[in-house]
């Protein structure tokens, strides 16, 4: 288990497939009434026709538009009375930034010792062949080496293209500061919605981690939800129900071959290598 201030961090984009990342530290920052400490400006690294504004409307019909960015965020003073364990958590959520990455990372390495951020867990979800019907396979990383000991964990051995996470577990190895990498599979013929199966797994796997407990009631009601729906799709779809049935038997050979983590670490780096093929298609 990890001690000590740990970061969370999760962006929207490229690392967030069905927005199982930070659709999860979305979910931990609304329990905890997480508070900006600091945040990036905007302007300095986001490219407003790529990552657009949004403006959104209230209930007397006042308009507001919210920027993209990246927001460094602590609970607040009630949650933490209420557990005492919640000051030492802190996250780092937003959208992947679209330029100047070297600057963006110096800054948010610099609110990382500002804080005195003693760990780093590094959140992120692809599309892969796995069944809706299963819990989200989670491959667990880490480039440093005394985490690879404590957590019997093995480095990342993907070659290609990156996303900011990768930039960001660099800068703050590179300052001494430990990254755990946490990644999650998600179901490829489910794109085009937002998965809560895969944050209430998450939530799962940093509640192991770092001692702290979350609600999850609220995002299980959902992922029921969620699941139930794909079910009553492919009941109608015949060839959907036997692609589904066909990824259960392959999910399920996968687990019980090797439950140490081998296998799935060697289907991790090929659905990363799949991803670098097709990287050009963004």
């Amino acid at each position: 288990m990890l001690t000590g201030r740990v970061l969370l961090i999760a962006f929207e984009g490229w690392n967030d497939a069905t927005e199982g990342a930070s659709g999860a530290l979305k979910a931990i920052a609304q329990q905890i009434g997480a508070q900006t400490l600091e945040a990036v400006d905007p302007e300095d690294y986001y490219d407003f026709q790529f990552s657009r504004p949004m403006v959104e409307v209230d209930e007397d019909g006042n308009r507001t538009i919210s920027w993209p960015g990246a927001e460094f965020m602590q609970a607040d003073r009630e949650h933490i009375d209420q557990n005492p364990a919640l000051e030492r958590l802190f996250l780092l959520v937003g959208s992947e930034p679209s330029r100047r990455w070297l600057s963006f990372a110096a800054e948010i390495l610099e609110m990382v010792q500002d804080r005195e951020i003693d760990s780093v867990i590094m959140l992120g979800s692809m599309l892969a062949d796995v069944p809706h019907t299963r819990p989200m396979p989670i491959f667990k990383s880490s480039q440093n080496e005394a985490f690879r000991a404590r957590f019997d964990l093995e480095p990342s051995r993907y070659e290609g293209p990156v996303g900011i996470l990768s930039i960001l577990a660099q800068a703050f190895e590179a300052e001494g500061i430990p990254v755990l990498s946490l990644w999650g599979s998600v179901p490829h013929y489910v794109h085009n919605t937002s998965n809560p199966k895969a944050a209430l797994g998450f939530l799962a796997e940093i509640t192991a981690l770092i001692g702290i407990g979350f609600d999850t009631t609220e995002l299980a009601d959902q992922a029921f939800e969620w699941e139930r729906s794909i079910d009553d799709v492919a009941e109608g779809d015949e060839e959907m129900t036997s692609y589904v049935s066909q990824l259960e038997a392959n999910r399920d050979q996968l687990e019980s071959e090797q439950a140490s983590g081998d296998a799935l670490a060697r289907e991790f780096e090929r659905y990363l290598n799949e991803r670098k093929d097709g990287a050009g298609e963004g």
